[in-house]
């Protein structure tokens, strides 16, 4: 209904509920604890390694304790081991995926009467998963995150260009060649990241160079598209006008940081995290990785779950109170630098030589252009009982959605929901042909892929 409303709304009026959509959200995230967080970021930020550990010691220590307390998985399965809460037991606690996260959702979920933050995320690997914070859990993490970006001068309210999942425009806003919504209060204007294709990069390219904003955040693909774009057709973006670009839930390739940094002539600082709440991984000024050892415990494994150079991340959030994040294997992979190289930024974790994550794949809609991965995983917002899918294109016009249901909860009406969340994005002309399946494959080398994208060479 509220959806209904909004598309009948003159854009005026429309911007006017995109500023108080913000509000509310800020006056949440900004409560409570987040300025007592914020100061501790802060003073935190130049301790020593060795006062880093011993604090992720006492927060592990902390964080293992209420979750054998207060969750009923966790109490049966490391509630009777031996000094768990030691952090150098820690190899002894069982890993946990993202199958057996949402196989026991309901029983890791912690029993509370406190009300509950709830984040949806489709994840990358196609799996539906809702996890739930606590509201001061969430006030830390923003206040990391904003500590995180603080150190290249952004505060809530300088002019941002922000690309994201939010699909705020209307058939009117595509007419007139119109892609993108403004909250004129905080100075935020979202920009579509469901229609990236050429006709329409130009609108894009021109918007950004009037309004000029100071940073960037948001899904790297897309603010890719338009930097190539821009470079290709001769714009010349404003000097000294971007401070820096944040990119969100897509991994940076070099081709990536390139064009962004060529075309905005800006820097491009990483930050890694994830929407189940996965401890930070954050660039530094000097273009180092940090592991964040504040807010978690990083392992890196091999095959037989031993400690390794490079391999498999597994992690424990300390901001995971409420669905706890206790040796998660969160399917991305990571490359530590050697422990005896030190970052001149002032910034004592721990280096990371490279984030390998998955390699981003796109849908390709002739009517939008390029979906990327972080649009296609919130093809599953909303909806239920979706175990797993996979999106295989073959031809420029159709689209072929593979998807293992559960079948106790998966409705026609969920059915849906999730046809519409795919029209959002690739729009009214691509065929869609939904197969009902009992199993999708991993791909030769183990790893399950959300996109198969076979026309790129076309493209």
């Amino acid at each position: 209904m509220k959806e209904k409303v909004y598309k009948i709304l003159p854009g005026f009026l429309q911007n006017c509920l995109v500023y108080a959509y913000n509000r509310q959200a800020y006056k949440r995230r900004y409560g409570g604890e987040y300025q007592n967080f914020r100061k501790e970021k802060k003073e935190n930020r130049h301790l020593s390694l060795e006062e880093l550990k011993a604090y992720q010691k006492n927060r592990y220590a902390q964080f293992i304790e209420f979750v054998t307390q207060n969750s009923d998985y966790y109490k049966k399965t490391i509630g009777n081991i031996e000094h768990a809460e030691l952090i150098e037991n820690i190899s002894s606690l069982p890993i946990v995926n993202k199958e057996v996260l949402r196989n026991n959702i309901d029983a890791i979920t912690v029993k509370t009467s406190e009300k509950l933050e709830k984040s949806k995320t489709g994840g990358t690997t196609g799996k539906s998963l809702e996890v739930k914070f606590f509201f001061r859990d969430s006030q830390e993490r923003f206040a990391f995150l904003d500590d995180f970006r603080s150190r290249f001068g952004y505060e809530l309210g300088k002019k941002t260009a922000w690309f994201s999942g939010k699909n705020l425009l209307t058939d009117s806003d595509v007419k007139k060649k119109r892609f993108w919504k403004t909250d004129f209060v905080h100075h935020v204007r979202y920009y579509s990241t469901f229609h990236i294709k050429d006709d329409y990069l130009k609108y894009y390219v021109e918007d950004l160079i009037r309004f000029t904003p100071e940073y960037f955040v948001g899904f790297p693909s897309t603010i890719l598209e338009i930097a190539k774009y821009g470079i290709a057709n001769g714009y010349d973006f404003p000097e000294n006008a971007v401070k820096a670009v944040f990119p969100t839930a897509e991994t940076i390739t070099d081709e990536t940081r390139y064009y962004i940094e060529k075309f905005f002539k800006t820097k491009l600082y990483n930050q890694y995290a994830s929407s189940e709440g996965a401890p930070f991984i954050i660039e530094c000024e000097k273009g180092n990785l940090h592991l964040e050892l504040q807010t978690g415990v990083f392992e890196v494994l091999d095959e037989n779950n031993q400690p390794a150079q490079s391999g498999r991340l597994v992690v424990t959030s300390f901001t995971t109170a409420a669905t706890p994040l206790v040796r998660y294997d969160i399917g991305d992979s990571i490359t530590l630098e050697d422990a005896d190289k030190k970052c001149s930024c002032g910034n004592n974790n721990p280096l990371v030589k490279e984030i390998l994550g998955r390699i981003d794949d796109f849908i390709y809609s002739v009517e939008n252009g390029k979906i990327n991965l972080g649009n296609v995983s919130n093809t599953l917002k909303d909806t239920k009982g979706i175990i797993r899918f996979q999106a295989v294109q073959n031809k420029l016009d159709e689209l072929d959605l593979y998807v293992v249901t559960d079948k106790e909860i998966y409705s026609k009406q969920i059915e849906k929901i999730f046809i519409e969340n795919w029209r959002d994005r690739v729009g009214n002309v691509m065929k869609i042909h939904l197969k009902y399946v009992d199993e999708i494959p991993v791909e030769g080398s183990g790893k399950y892929r959300i996109v198969k994208n076979n026309i790129k060479d076309l493209l």
